[in-house]
């Protein structure tokens, strides 16, 4: 792979929005082919990394207002949130030297503190707006509990009986089951076997990954940890992956060659249902995350339109 390969040229040189691009310039009409043009406008809130006052202290005691303010910390990909372009790079040698260095998505290099990952970071996510086609693949009706790993051929099968048909800009939603069983969880932690035996992206295939880059997806979310498999031992440290590979395939794929943003532990049960009793599986996605500049990761609430 040479340098060139990192980014398309379809992309402005040293873009940090990546597939993304495509939605702010694709906006699909929610169940329909129809694409207009329109204009959308992300990022209408104070950035809330600025250093602000915590609150105010009035004083006086005669007053009856009650005032709450909370505080809150979080673990920003702990639940349902996007992967910015600086969540997952590679060592990579751009110059041709024999030394392979850290890069991130266009050439973007550095460790994890450095500039270059940081201009990546999820901010860039949220000015988008993320507002475009979303299309729900029910991978949880064709493969239940099965634990399948869903390479190209599963998944063009499941298209083919559900119908669905993937245009560029589009952003597939792919609803496998586990989400539900979190919700049912409550906050009883599940044992790492139940998320195994839900339904994964295979992202070893070659034939889906290549398929992913024709496509012209401009994100992938999925109701799991991942989207596609993880690694044997990767709970305890001990996974291993052959010299030069990689341990997320499918990841280093999209974050890094492609710039297509990931979104994880999303839930679509419901949305599914929904969709599903119209005879429908596209609708109109609205998920910026949390404005966080220099974050690799956010949470996110999306809504889904129909």
């Amino acid at each position: 792979m040479k340098t060139s390969q990192l980014s398309t040229e379809k992309f402005q040189y040293r873009s940090v929005l990546g597939c993304l691009l495509l939605s702010v310039l694709l906006y699909g009409c929610a169940g329909s082919d129809r694409v207009v043009q329109t204009t959308r406008q992300g990022g209408i809130n104070i950035d809330p990394s600025m250093q602000l006052s915590l609150g105010d202290i009035f004083g006086d005691p005669s007053a009856i207002d009650i005032v709450n303010d909370d505080l809150v910390t979080m673990a920003l990909q702990y639940s349902t949130q996007w992967d910015s372009l600086a969540h997952i790079g590679a060592y990579f040698d751009a110059n041709d030297d024999g030394v392979a260095e850290p890069l991130f998505y266009n050439g973007y290099a550095g460790d994890f503190t450095a500039h270059g990952v940081r201009a990546l970071g999820i901010e860039n996510v949220a000015m988008t707006c993320v507002q475009g086609r979303g299309v729900v693949v029910d991978l949880f009706s064709a493969y239940g509990t099965s634990g399948t790993l869903v390479d190209y051929d599963g998944l063009m099968s499941v298209f083919e009986q559900q119908r669905v048909v993937v245009s560029a800009g589009d952003i597939l939603c792919l609803y496998t089951g586990f989400g539900d069983a979190l919700m049912s969880a409550g906050k009883t932690p599940l044992a790492e076997s139940v998320e195994s035996s839900y339904s994964t992206l295979k992202g070893s295939d070659a034939r889906l990954l290549q398929w992913i880059t024709d496509s012209g997806l401009a994100a992938i979310c999925a109701d799991n940890g991942a989207v596609e498999n993880k690694p044997e031992g990767h709970k305890s440290g001990t996974a291993h992956c052959a010299p030069g590979g990689t341990f997320l395939p499918l990841h280093q794929h999209c974050l890094f060659k492609l710039g297509i943003p990931l979104g994880e532990l999303w839930y679509f049960k419901d949305l599914a249902e929904t969709l599903r009793k119209a005879g429908r599986n596209r609708f109109l996605l609205t998920a910026p995350p949390l404005r966080l500049p220099g974050a690799v990761g956010a949470p996110v609430m999306p809504v889904g339109t129909i």
